[in-house]
């Protein structure tokens, strides 16, 4: 009988108060994903643990403890098994330490005398672990990519390939996504384009053909607790902020990366004297207080933020932009909220998304989307029914959808919300995961060979 599910996630981090979630790389939409997950999996009566990285570090405080939880999800555990040394590591750095990361699982679940009977893994070095894993335990594993390396490593064809492989570590991560699909009972995507052209990358494709009937479709939800329509003090704190300026809003809440492409956002803000007339902009920043001061730094984010103020103050529009420093989901669902009194629209022009899980929770919080069209959002949003899908580097189409929008906005306001409750809650992915669970757990698996780099570290 199931009674217990792991979840391995060895990058990042996790602890109750949702530490620096969406401020860092290795903190991104992934975690979030797995935290929804396991939380509404626990509400379905399984013992969930998710297994991170334990890290003593002063500049990371957060995550020194064994044992942390979510406040009323007493079947919810968040472990921490010691691995690559103390410091906080770049998950780039984490490949070679993951044998060490099995080895204290099984060390951790041999103290306590029970094992879980099914293990969810998520990212290449999360499913190579959980090969490693059955290699050692006989334990089956989902495995749920989130991205993949032969993608990134498209995006970066003008570099150097011996600088690649050292600083993104191409070659080790595709061979574990590969070892993942190999070896998992079965493998989630989060849409079907990105299981017809994701995962039939040249890299992948033999694997894919030959374990096609393992892929599943589960789409990621919203947590509807946080992101709904529902009114509180802080909406109406943002409400009060927001009126001062007499003006819809034109929202970008996405990591600050060249990838997000903010930049299409703004150039299409000051091509367009319809759009300044009507909307503000709001880019939404994480941890950083003053924007202006720290555009100065040398760092990839900074160059960005630099950009923009640049473009902005040349065109004498910098009155017209608000940066916002949120620093929780409650407070962005809030922001969400109170802006779409104000008939704002949210946009995400990324380059490519393979999801987009910021779109349905803005679409719960009432907020109409423009999103690109490279990627999951065109399947969220049905092809520009249920908001505007853009090409993300056409700036005309991209001020066009936006006016569109607005033009419409009640009409779209109503259909996304429709959307995400039929269709995109954390509720349903939970039981389609585990409907899946239940029919593969007790597989027998095939005699794991794991590629050399990995085989000699368990």
């Amino acid at each position: 009988m199931l009674k217990k599910i792991a979840f391995f996630n060895p990058q990042g981090n996790f602890d109750r108060n949702d530490s620096h979630l969406t401020e860092h790389p290795d903190f991104g939409g992934q975690l979030v994903y797995v935290k929804e997950l396991a939380k509404a999996m626990s509400k379905l009566g399984l013992k969930i643990d998710i297994i991170t990285r334990k890290i003593i570090d002063l500049d990371w405080p957060e995550f020194s403890e064994t044992f942390d939880h979510y406040p009323n999800y007493e079947n919810l555990r968040i472990i921490r098994v010691p691995f690559g040394g103390s410091k906080f590591l770049n998950k780039e750095l984490l490949w070679e330490y993951l044998g060490d990361y099995v080895k204290e699982i099984i060390r951790f679940y041999n103290s306590e005398g029970e094992f879980p009977d099914f293990v969810t893994t998520h990212y290449g070095d999360g499913g190579i672990s959980g090969a490693m894993f059955l290699k050692k335990t006989g334990i089956n594993f989902s495995f749920t990519g989130h991205s993949l390396g032969a993608q990134k490593k498209d995006k970066f064809s003008s570099f150097n390939n011996e600088f690649l492989e050292q600083k993104y570590r191409f070659s080790i991560r595709i061979a574990a996504e590969r070892s993942a699909i190999k070896y998992s009972t079965f493998v989630v995507t989060s849409t079907e384009q990105e299981k017809t052209v994701q995962y039939m990358h040249q890299a992948y494709k033999n694997l894919t053909l030959e374990n096609l009937k393992k892929f599943v479709v589960i789409s990621p939800g919203v947590n509807t607790e946080i992101f709904n329509t529902f009114e509180d003090e802080k909406v109406q704190h943002f409400e009060k902020f927001l009126k001062i300026y007499n003006k819809s809003f034109i929202i970008l809440s996405s990591r600050i990366d060249p990838k997000k492409n903010h930049i299409s956002v703004v150039k299409s803000y000051l091509e367009n004297k319809k759009l300044q007339e009507i909307f503000n902009l709001i880019i939404v920043v994480r941890g950083i207080e003053n924007v202006f001061e720290y555009s100065k730094k040398e760092t990839e984010d900074a160059k960005i933020l630099s950009q923009i103020i640049h473009l902005l103050k040349e065109n004498n529009l910098l009155e017209n932009i608000i940066f916002l420093n949120i620093d929780s989901q409650i407070e962005l669902a809030s922001l969400y909220k109170a802006a779409s009194k104000f008939k704002s629209i949210f946009a995400l022009t990324s380059l490519y998304e393979p999801f987009g899980l910021a779109i349905i929770e803005a679409m719960a919080c009432g907020l109409p989307v423009v999103a690109t069209k490279s990627g999951g959002p065109i399947e969220i949003l049905n092809n520009g029914y249920y908001g505007k899908v853009v090409d993300p580097n056409d700036t005309n189409e991209i001020s066009s959808a936006i006016l569109e929008i607005f033009k419409d906005y009640n009409k779209y306001q109503k259909l996304g919300i429709n959307r995400v409750i039929s269709n995109y809650t954390w509720e349903k992915t939970a039981e389609k995961y585990l409907e899946k669970i239940h029919s593969t757990y007790k597989m027998k698996t095939e005699h794991v060979q794991l590629p050399l780099f990995f085989e000699k570290l368990i």
